[in-house]
């Protein structure tokens, strides 16, 4: 028995607008997502999640849909106007990416990323930022970093390539022996077969990517995705224009950094200089 189609929300957002405007000429044409997916050159399978909103829409499909159903420039206005919206589900969305993603870039200004953080630096930075949790909500943050970790070590594990802002690793986390961990992990971290480290030193001064953190995913099919973070807040980019542009910078900064090698040799440096 055929499973029923998932009931949609066109006043959610322009991007569950775009995909019930989809679903509406298409049964008007008394087409199936296997026949548009002939006509617009698109997998069944992803028509159906941008239907449902749960996938980027791509930029040269709207102008395949106009020109499937006849709608004079219809879907090019939506995606106008989706491409920069900031979707509602970002946080939940950021995740589900992440599990998704066949590898990830970050960098790193002023802590560890999460996925190499340990799980007492995770602690104090938890303390320090919500001085109202209670201990069991802050157990609760700490479990849900660390099992986001856990998708380093799955069979199917991406590749994960970090460059950390010098800051990330002088700014001492909860004393001296939780900080010195924390630095030894990443010492051991720098060159493995799926993660790779690199320190950008403060001697290369100012670049694009200052005053935050970057993550860029590449999913399974082959989309890319960046998720750009402040204090309290963040941000999921989807479309192709300002992605492409963190990506460029991302890589730039990467040529600035030091290898591997000289990156482990920084770090334990730095430890060996941490206060007691």
């Amino acid at each position: 028995m055929a499973r029923p189609p998932r009931q949609l929300t066109p006043d959610r957002s322009a991007r569950h607008l775009f995909g019930a405007e989809i679903r509406r000429y298409r049964e008007l044409a008394n087409m199936n997502l296997d026949r548009l997916a002939e006509v617009v050159k698109y997998s069944r399978s992803h028509l159906s999640r941008i239907e449902v909103a749960d996938s980027m829409i791509p930029p040269d499909l709207p102008s395949a849909l106009d020109a499937a159903f006849g709608t004079d420039g219809l879907f090019g206005r939506l995606y106008g106007i989706a491409r920069h919206e900031i979707h509602p589900d970002r946080y939940r969305r950021r995740m589900e990416m992440e599990t998704r993603a066949r590898s990830i870039g970050c960098y790193a200004g002023q802590v560890v990323p999460g996925l190499l953080q340990t799980e007492e630096y995770a602690r104090d930075l938890f303390e320090v930022s919500n001085p109202e949790a209670t201990k069991e909500e802050i157990d609760e943050m700490v479990a849900v970093r660390l099992g986001r970790q856990a998708l380093l070590r799955g069979d199917r594990a991406p590749h994960l390539s970090v460059i950390l802002d010098e800051a990330s690793i002088l700014r001492p986390v909860g004393g001296h022996d939780i900080m010195c961990a924390q630095l030894e992990l990443l010492a051991q971290q720098v060159h493995t077969s799926s993660c790779v480290i690199q320190l950008l030193p403060f001697a290369h001064g100012s670049h694009a990517l200052m005053g935050g953190q970057l993550d860029l995913l590449t999913l399974d099919d082959g989309t890319s995705v960046a998720y750009e973070e402040s204090i309290a807040t963040g941000q999921l980019l989807e479309d192709t224009v300002r992605v492409t542009a963190r990506i460029r910078a991302y890589d730039l900064l990467r040529a600035y950094a030091l290898s591997p090698t000289d990156t482990a040799a920084f770090i334990r440096k730095v430890m060996k200089g941490l206060p007691t």
